[in-house]
């Protein structure tokens, strides 16, 4: 990228604090293509919780945007915005919890703030389902999961914010902080 009055550079700065941010062992992050057309400059991560030999998590998933429009959208509140997204699979049990969306979404406030990632205009769903296999399917019997689309304005594009972002996915996946060489016990599917 061109320097346009250091914006491309901040940018780049940025993304290159992003690329080398060291998180945990047992969360494996890469770089994926942006999606075009968001914003100016834009990066992109995909993050598996504890990844099989093909690279799929049974555990859980997320993907970390950081955008950067020098205009400042209005919507954004400022020049950088981040769009998060983190899924994990549920016991079935778990998933008809009333207050499921409202824990998840707590840790994610609870995350951004034990980082100490500074933002504001902070938004976004928690959705959780449950579901049942019929026909070809139906082996797969009940299943459920929590999905959390969060997006926020960061202060300034720190490390924290995407430590913030691999703590949600991997308490999503029933990792808490600390718990890096814990087992995580997943029963399969249940069957009717």
């Amino acid at each position: 990228m061109s320097d346009d009055g250091g914006i491309s550079s901040g940018f780049e700065a940025a993304a290159d604090r992003l690329r080398a941010a060291r998180l945990r062992d047992d969360f494996t992050v890469r770089a994926i293509p942006s999606p075009s057309g968001v914003a100016p400059h834009s990066i992109a991560f995909a993050g598996d919780v504890r990844p099989d030999s093909h690279g799929d998590s049974p555990y859980g998933t997320g993907r970390f945007l950081l955008l950067h429009d020098p205009d400042a959208p209005d919507a954004w509140g400022g020049p950088w915005r981040i769009v998060s997204f983190a899924q994990a699979p549920l016991e079935p049990e778990i998933g008809t919890d009333p207050l499921l969306a409202d824990v998840a979404w707590s840790w994610l406030v609870d995350a951004l703030a034990s980082r100490g990632a500074d933002h504001h205009s902070l938004s976004g769903t928690a959705t959780k389902t449950v579901s049942r296999g019929f026909g070809s399917l139906e082996e797969q019997g009940v299943g459920s999961q929590i999905e959390l689309r969060a997006s926020w304005t960061p202060r300034a594009p720190t490390v924290a914010h995407i430590e913030a972002w691999a703590e949600l996915v991997c308490m999503l996946a029933g990792l808490p902080p600390g718990s890096e060489d814990i087992a995580v016990l997943r029963p399969g599917p249940h069957r009717p």
